[in-house]
């Protein structure tokens, strides 16, 4: 389906499922917001390794979300065409076929509980990354999986029956959304439990074999965009048309994605972003990743992955006593003061580095408000790596960055300055649930342009580039493998 100029009266529901909360946001046919509403959702932990969500809150949350902003005032005069989601990748759910019920809790991204079988799987990063385009990590859902299939009773005993399904928590959320109760899954979502071949959109057999993952457990694999079923809001009947991970729907968010134009979407992690063809070569640290797909089409991109932004920020807010939300939005260059380093292992070390177990600390000492500086710096320095990476891939002429982290203008102006790039703030903070509803459109060709906001150009920056180096050092010293 696409829009066009009979359908102007026509509405697009947008589903995202983040980790902090679910938003749904209707668009009319040019992609201007009509009405919008959130239902926040809790994150239970145990330490910083297990990282979870009730399945079922998630669920309730979307639908009351759904709900909310179908009732928005503004949306009563039009009709709801089409409807997509976008959730957190690599999170996985098992549930019961039978029932739908959740048996498991949805096992967050950022959850590290499968590192013991990953530690077990030495000497087969080459083949597996060969295959799936990521390096093995616990991050991904396969070992997450092959972890609830070894120790929740009520998994094994799905299983017995032959009636566990399970998978990522996108294929979970379809299955308890739509009414025809499907067992589907898109491909960004599908590579993201690293058991996926994007070469052949499929899951590997191989792959299943090596995480001990049963292949009739799994959904069944189709394109991006896909008549999935229909999802019953507030008594009105709405076809869901587009199904992606968050990081892939946030790549569509201003349109169609345009090369030499690296996309930042900056949140509780960091992912960046640029089109790449199915067979060009991926830099050493970084991944390949399914942008969209149709029956016919597969879009790709360079994907590079900084576990620790919001939640770098998260983990000195529990050690200080300042407000950090209200510090990043006055925090500034501080010519002359002494900023420390931090080093950045919040989650885990992302790419192109790749060490789940990186100690976070501080180098240097300073006050509260230049350790917030040294967190934010130590974001735009792994981002700064990962742009240099992707450079090889061919040229980059600008940044475009969204998400609520992108709200702080040391971090763009830093990021400005560090990379030599121009830096992007559109009025979109959050891409993720305008791109997904752009699928769910069908692309639309009257989909109207975001206004530039604030637009940070390079500008010399000494003291980060001196701090840069050191960091780099410092890297070195700790065997972070240095690109």
């Amino acid at each position: 389906m696409a829009l066009d100029s009979e359908d102007r009266r026509a509405l697009i529901l947008a589903l995202d499922q983040g980790g902090h909360a679910s938003r749904a946001v209707l668009y009319d046919s040019s992609g201007c917001v009509v009405s919008e509403a959130q239902v926040p959702v809790a994150t239970r932990r145990r330490g910083d390794v297990r990282i979870e969500h009730d399945a079922d809150e998630l669920v309730a949350s979307l639908q009351q979300a759904a709900t909310d902003a179908s009732r928005g005032t503004r949306a009563a005069g039009g009709k709801i065409a089409a409807a997509g989601l976008a959730t957190q990748r690599s999170t996985v759910v098992c549930w019961d076929a039978d029932t739908s019920k959740a048996l498991s809790p949805a096992i967050s991204w950022q959850d590290r509980r499968g590192q013991a079988l990953i530690d077990q799987m030495n000497g087969s990063e080459s083949w597996i990354r060969g295959i799936s385009g990521l390096v093995l990590s616990p991050h991904y859902g396969a070992s997450k999986l092959r972890w609830s299939l070894d120790n929740i009773a009520a998994v094994q005993n799905a299983r017995a029956r032959g009636t566990l399904r399970a998978g990522p928590l996108s294929a979970f959320l379809l299955n308890r959304l739509l009414r025809e109760r499907p067992n589907l899954v898109d491909p960004a979502n599908a590579a993201r439990t690293q058991l996926f071949d994007p070469a052949v959109c499929n899951w590997s057999p191989r792959l299943l074999e090596a995480f001990g993952v049963p292949a009739e457990i799994l959904p069944r694999c189709v394109p991006t965009r896909h008549g999935f079923g229909t999802l019953a809001i507030d008594k009105t009947n709405v076809a869901l048309l587009a199904c992606t991970g968050d990081q892939a729907a946030a790549a569509f968010g201003f349109g169609q994605p345009v090369e030499a134009t690296a996309y930042l979407n900056a949140g509780t992690g960091a992912f960046l972003q640029r089109l790449s063809s199915a067979d060009a070569m991926v830099p050493p640290g970084l991944l390949r990743s399914v942008l969209c797909s149709t029956n016919s089409e597969v879009q790709y991109s360079l994907e590079g992955t900084v576990n620790g932004a919001g939640s770098a920020v998260d983990w000195l807010q529990d050690r200080v006593a300042l407000d950090t939300a209200r510090a990043l939005q006055t925090l500034s260059r501080q010519p002359g003061i002494e900023t420390p380093l931090l080093m950045n292992g919040v989650g885990g070390l992302g790419s192109p580095y790749w060490q789940p177990r990186f100690a976070t600390e501080f180098i240097g000492t300073g006050s509260e408000m230049s350790q917030l500086q040294a967190v934010v710096e130590s974001i735009v320095f792994l981002i700064r790596v990962n742009l240099d990476l992707m450079k090889k891939a061919g040229p980059l002429s600008r940044i475009v960055v969204t998400g609520g982290f992108a709200r702080c203008n040391y971090f763009c102006d830093a990021l400005a300055g560090l990379s030599g790039m121009a830096v992007e703030r559109y009025a979109l903070p959050e891409a993720t649930a305008r791109g997904v509803a752009f699928l769910a459109a069908g692309l639309p060709r009257q989909w109207h342009s975001v206004s530039l906001e604030r637009r940070f150009t390079p500008s010399p920056h000494s003291g980060l580039h001196a701090r840069f180096a050191k960091w780099q050092q410092a890297m070195h010293e700790r065997d972070a493998w240095s690109p």
